[in-house]
């Protein structure tokens, strides 16, 4: 692991953001940082996920409803991605993750809830064809 990563803050993130997003993803995004890379890597990882992810108030489910419907607002498809399936981790059903999207579709437009919904329903064939494969 590179030395700017050997922070306690960075630890405590890790952890978390392994939790929540999985570990082979986030083991890949660590190890394939670089001079460019890593800055970002280390700022995300401490403040994101060990600062803000890392405090009490809000449970990670709350957490995971509250990004899925800001992603949504966003129209961020690739983090869309990553926090459906963070949300799943978190225990949110697909059900409630639908009405995440259809609450957006409401407040934030339709063009973008389309968007999420795609990309949602894409990460359940995912979710799907792994748990098949673990069994």
């Amino acid at each position: 692991m590179r030395p700017e990563f050997e922070t306690e803050q960075f630890k405590k993130g890790l952890k978390i953001r392994r939790e929540v997003l999985g570990g082979a993803y986030v083991d890949k995004s660590v190890a394939s940082a670089d001079d460019m890379t890593a800055p970002l890597q280390k700022l995300v990882t401490e403040w994101c996920w060990g600062e803000v992810w890392g405090r009490d108030t809000l449970d990670r489910r709350t957490r995971s409803f509250l990004n899925l419907a800001m992603l949504t607002a966003l129209n961020r498809p690739h983090e869309i991605r990553l926090h459906v399936r963070g949300a799943l981790n978190n225990g949110l059903t697909r059900e409630e993750i639908r009405e995440v999207i259809l609450q957006a579709a409401i407040y934030c437009g339709v063009p973008a809830a389309l968007d999420a919904m795609k990309v949602t329903l894409e990460v359940f064939k995912e979710f799907d064809a792994e748990a098949a494969e673990k069994k």
